[in-house]
């Protein structure tokens, strides 16, 4: 595709990374609406699965490119953050619900709180900074906070669920 036609549909640049970060979204929250639709698998077999999805979508984003973003478009990592936590929490409030009705995480926790929790977390550990520091990927990141995240929250049931699906 040539500039031009890039810009007949854009007016930036930046315009092209906020819309790409927009389909991310999106894309994300669709894909897990249809996970946490399928009736035929468990609670922790749609977790991987919503582990799974995001290990890939966050496979294609670098560290550097999170780094660069906050030091050349401060406004676009803003953008990125506010999708990022809009996101996040919704999410994995929605899962912590789908949790709760399979009995695999506990009843005593409010989805809404676990989700703002778990996006507070991420919004910390998903920066270039952190992660260039840690070493870590954004998806080695991920996969390692969802452990500790679920592990505060399963049930026994769930516990033995989530060990089948994510074998150390």
């Amino acid at each position: 595709m040539s500039k031009k036609t890039l810009y007949v549909h854009f007016a930036s640049k930046d315009a092209i990374i906020m819309a790409a970060i927009e389909a991310f979204a999106h894309g994300l929250r669709t894909e897990v609406e249809a996970i946490l639709a399928q009736r035929r698998i468990t609670f922790a077999e749609k977790l991987r699965a919503f582990a799974e999805a995001v290990a890939v979508r966050l496979g294609r984003l670098h560290p550097e490119f999170l780094t660069e973003l906050l030091e050349f478009a401060p406004h676009i990592h803003r953008h990125l953050e506010q999708v990022r936590s809009q996101n996040m929490a919704r999410i994995f409030g929605r899962f912590v619900e789908a949790g709760q009705l399979s009995g695999t995480i506990r009843d005593d926790v409010s989805p809404v709180f676990a989700g703002e929790f778990y996006m507070h977390a991420m919004q910390g550990m998903m920066n270039g900074a952190t992660l260039a520091r840690l070493k870590l990927t954004p998806t080695k990141t991920f996969d390692q906070a969802l452990q500790i995240f679920y592990a505060g929250l399963l049930t026994p049931k769930g516990q033995k669920e989530y060990e089948k699906s994510f074998p150390r």
